[in-house]
């Protein structure tokens, strides 16, 4: 499965920042530091599902790990 959890947390962060923080720090708007939280982690979350998608379409060939040892 998908490592979705950090893009979650990130997007949770951006919104919060986006939609309730009403701060300008030195002419830096905090929200849109959310925005742009927010805006990576959907990009970040796309990847990961699309490498999820990938990863499970993948056919491993079965094999053994250790081969036999030759008797003398």
């Amino acid at each position: 499965m998908a490592d979705v959890g950090p893009p979650i947390f990130l997007a949770a962060i951006g919104l919060v920042l986006w939609l309730a923080v009403n701060v300008t720090l030195g002419g830096i708007s905090i929200q849109t530091i959310g925005l742009i939280l927010f805006l990576a982690a959907l990009v970040w979350l796309a990847v990961e599902l699309m490498q999820a998608r990938t990863r499970r379409a993948t056919i491993v060939r079965d094999e053994p790990v250790v081969r036999e040892r030759e008797v003398y």
